[in-house]
């Protein structure tokens, strides 16, 4: 029986339905699984029911984490994981790449106290809550950057078919690897390599027919919708490969995270919006677009405000 452990950090518990949504495969894969920690589905309190012993989590052969890191309560539950759980799985895009909790990065933490307690019009004026509460840290962090992680499932969330195969690979003891292909080598959208004038908004109707084959349906990118697939991993699209995004005749957003390690997502959405006459200009905030899902390791940092 292979034991496993599961935490959430700073997320939106997106991933952890994932796991409920492998479906079949899910019975196949229960027998062989003991779950000794997974605070979204069982009662294990890291300081005992009533507070009687010190702060833990049950040792595991295998360790799931979704959520990146944005306070010291989030670091320690890591550390404890990565010193319980002999291999380490971040789950999805936040876990990753800081999702989108990592925008914030964007700002400073008195910036971001500013607008949340002072600024919000929907939100009284009070001062910064102070008890009872984790510190924050500088900015969010992606796990792998304050432990070693063994295993990266991108996505937000991660698809159901790949957290699988990661769990029946390590199950079988068989190396798991991701795909350095991108989006746009798996998606089945024609191309006539027309160049166009200008973006669309995103909830302008894509020019397409219900239930219309998606190779008779013209590249998004091309028919002037702002689409990330040429710059995001693939492996999204589950069995048939077509990718979730373009599967609801929608643009790709980038989840999924840079095609390999060291890309840099905006170089490569520059040149391909270049190559069909787009001007990436037009895009107001192209800083946070092209990292939506990926503001860590300084992809995504406050800039310098003239006063």
């Amino acid at each position: 029986m292979v034991k496993i452990a599961e935490e959430w950090l700073s997320t939106c518990g997106g991933c952890e339905v994932t796991i409920m949504d492998i479906g079949e495969p899910l019975l196949e894969l229960l027998p062989k699984l003991e779950f000794v920690h997974m605070p979204v589905l069982m009662d294990h309190k890291y300081y005992g029911q009533t507070g009687e012993k010190d702060f833990e989590i049950p040792e595991a052969d295998i360790g799931l984490i979704s959520g990146g890191i944005r306070n010291e309560d989030n670091a320690k539950v890591a550390e404890e994981m990565r010193k319980k759980c002999k291999t380490l799985v971040a789950v999805g895009a936040c876990a990753n790449f800081g999702g989108i909790p990592a925008l914030a990065n964007m700002f400073t933490l008195p910036d971001l106290m500013e607008t949340v307690y002072r600024k919000t019009k929907s939100t009284e004026m009070a001062e910064n809550p102070s008890e009872d509460l984790p510190p924050l840290r500088d900015r969010v962090y992606a796990l792998h950057e304050v432990v070693k992680v063994d295993i990266g499932l991108p996505g937000c969330p991660t698809t159901p078919e790949l957290m699988a195969q990661a769990i029946t690979s390590l199950l079988d003891n068989k190396p798991f690897a991701l795909s350095e292909r991108s989006v746009c080598d798996d998606c089945p959208a024609k191309r006539e390599k027309k160049a166009v004038a200008s973006l669309k908004r995103p909830l302008e109707n894509i020019d397409f027919q219900p239930g219309q084959p998606y190779e008779e349906v013209r590249c998004l990118m091309e028919q002037g919708y702002l689409c990330l697939g040429p710059a995001t991993r693939t492996g999204c699209g589950g069995t048939d490969k077509v990718p979730r995004c373009i599967r609801a005749y929608m643009p790709c957003r980038g989840c999924f995270g840079p095609i390999r390690a060291g890309t840099n997502p905006m170089v490569d959405m520059m040149g391909a919006l270049s190559s069909i006459g787009l001007d990436a200009r037009q895009i107001e905030d192209r800083m946070a677009t092209f990292n939506r899902f990926i503001g860590v390791t300084g992809r995504l940092r406050p800039l310098a405000v003239s006063r």
